[in-house]
Parts: structure tokens; sequence; C-alpha cells
């Protein structure tokens, strides 16, 4: 009786491994169809994509070189401390304070 068991078992196992490894094996083919026509569309839309942009591309000239922009000038030289308010005559030319104690003229 053991050994009816043990063969039944064994055909069983037979008949459902001759079903799921012939179905395992369709379902792997497949899937790596697909992936293998996933990539061919892959490549042609790069190579489509490649070809547009060296289509549009044009080369920039400029009508000059490019120069550097001269420095603006800098009108904080000088912190505004105290000290700084006090003695602010020192830093304007000579004949300045003269004309500004004269007067403009009207």
């Amino acid at each position: 009786m053991g050994r009816s068991k043990q063969m039944t078992f064994t055909l069983a196992c037979a008949v459902v491994l001759s079903a799921l490894v012939p179905g395992v094996a369709g379902y792997l083919s497949a899937r790596m169809e697909a992936i293998e026509s996933a990539e061919r569309n892959l490549r042609a839309l790069e190579l489509r994509l490649h070809a547009r942009e060296a289509r549009d591309a044009r080369p920039v000239s400029f009508p000059a070189p490019c120069t550097r922009i001269p420095a603006t000038p800098r009108f904080n030289r000088f912190p505004a401390t105290a000290q700084h308010r006090k003695h602010w005559h020192r830093h304007l030319p000579a004949w300045l304070p003269d004309l500004i104690k004269q007067g403009l003229p009207r």
C-alpha cells in the first residue's frame, strides 16, 4: 500500500511538472521578446531624437567677441562712521570747499 501511494504521488508530480515547465518556459520566452521589442523601440526613438537635434542645431556666431564688463565705480569707499562724517571734507578736492563757502551764484 505504501508503494502505491508513493507511485501515485510520483506520477502526479510528473504530470504537474510536464504542464508547468512548458508554461513557465513560454511565459519567460514571451517576457524576453517583450523586453527586446522595448529595447528596439527605445533605440529607434533615440536615433530619431538625435537626428532632430542635429537638424535643429545651428552654430551661434556673435558679431564681435565678448569683452569683460568694466567694474562699476564704488561710491561707498569710506565707512560711514562718526569720525568720517566729521571729517568728510578731507576727501573732497581742494577747490570744492571754497566753492561751497562762497555759495553758488544765483
